[in-house]
């Protein structure tokens, strides 16, 4: 979701994917630093301590903020290959077989440090301290009235100017019994961004055993404040240039909260473009939504209990033959199509032009602290323990 034009198995093909696998880790396309944007090798060896297995690799970036940038490569046995960076918890790349055993990115991406170091249309990052947009830029809390950025307009985005998405976190990779696992730490600290709170926040990827990348965010506060993680990549599942009106969504979501931001208005989807309880090409209704520009931007919320894990959502691209599913515990999901890249920025080699790529974004409602309803839902309290868990499976058909 983003609002400006700045702006995501088989035995046979196992060992042919696996060596891919491995070659493909050892030659990461990325820079030296921000001095040296231009560069697309990294000139130092990976880490010996995180390298001493294929499955799990970590390479020097560069530097942001004066604090070292790595990326971390992860390998699951079948190959699926996972590139995170710690600078905003990001995923720069996820390899993954189509029906043919032919590997391919299914994310969009940058080719420089210097541009995750910007990165507005926020391409596969960890969002905080609160995803999506506060109407007017402001809340109220316990009685106290805070005051944010209104970097979008008049609304506040994506955790303000400089939010988690732009902030050096600390990594540490480890092997689980379910597969290569890379864990990320962020210390936000009481007024970042104008809000209350010194929050503890982590991130953990694991690239599992099942084809399954599981993202699990977890924060903790000294003080009341809001809280809404949320992960941002970009989803094309054909792994090559073009748009995504052929790939096929369902979405288990039988409402939804219209606006941008919201205001506590629920409608049902039943007979509007916003409809994907049944299978449905994501362009079918694509120009009929009525946004500007045209597309996809809004919240669901998804059936069942709000807290619990339960699926969200299933794409599957008809050439490539992969699918996508996707399960969490959060009460929302936001489908955004891309709708505000224009073809001005390119990445690995696509363009960013608008409908590119869509991003299922599961999140607590946006501004759900200026919405009575909702507002206990987002805040959380030094007594408790935020947890989002979201898990993406691949497969192919």
């Amino acid at each position: 979701m983003r609002a400006t034009s700045g702006e995501s198995l088989t035995r046979s093909w196992f060992r042919s994917a696996c060596t891919s696998a491995v070659i493909a880790a050892l030659a990461l396309p990325l820079v030296a630093g921000t001095a040296a944007a231009k560069s697309k090798t990294p000139k130092n060896k990976p880490d010996a301590a995180v390298g001493q297995s294929k499955a799990i690799e970590k390479m020097k970036w560069g530097e942001a903020d004066g604090k070292e940038v790595d990326v971390y490569t992860l390998i699951n046995k079948h190959g699926l290959i996972a590139k995170i960076t710690n600078l905003g918890a990001t995923i720069t790349e996820l390899d993954v077989p189509d029906r043919k055993g032919k590997s391919g990115d299914v994310v969009l991406g940058w080719d420089t440090l210097a541009q995750y170091e910007t990165n507005p249309p926020y391409l596969g990052a960890t969002i905080g301290r609160v995803a999506n947009r506060i109407a007017n830029a402001k809340f109220e809390l316990d009685g106290k009235t805070y005051k944010l950025a209104a970097n979008n307009g008049t609304n506040h985005l994506h955790g303000g100017l400089k939010g988690w998405s732009k902030l050096v976190w600390e990594g540490s990779s480890s092997e689980t019994p379910d597969g290569p696992s890379l864990k990320l730490t962020l210390v936000s600290k009481d007024g970042d961004e104008g809000y209350p709170g010194t929050v503890h926040a982590t991130t953990t990827y694991t690239l599992t055993k099942d084809d399954e990348l599981r993202i699990e965010m977890e924060a903790t506060t000294d003080k009341p404040t809001p809280l809404n993680m949320a992960h941002h990549t970009y989803w094309n599942l054909s792994a090559e240039p073009g748009d995504i009106k052929d790939e096929v969504l369902t979405l288990y979501a039988d409402k939804y909260t219209p606006g941008m931001p919201p205001d506590g208005k629920v409608l049902a989807v039943a007979g509007t473009p916003f409809d994907f309880t049944k299978p449905k090409a994501l362009g079918k209704d694509l120009m009929k939504t009525g946004e500007k520009p045209p597309g996809f931007d809004d919240n669901y919320i998804i059936n069942g209990d709000p807290h619990a894990l339960r699926p969200v959502a299933r794409v599957e691209d008809p050439k490539s033959g992969r699918v996508m599913t996707i399960q969490a515990n959060q009460p929302g999901a936001q489908l955004y199509t891309s709708n505000f890249m224009d073809g001005s920025t390119q990445g690995r080699g696509r363009k960013h032009t608008q409908f590119a790529a869509f991003c299922i974004e599961t999140q607590k409602f946006p501004n759900s602290i200026n919405v009575p309803a909702w507002k206990d839902d987002e805040v959380l309290r030094p007594s408790q323990t935020y947890k989002h868990v979201m898990v993406l499976k691949f497969s192919t058909e």
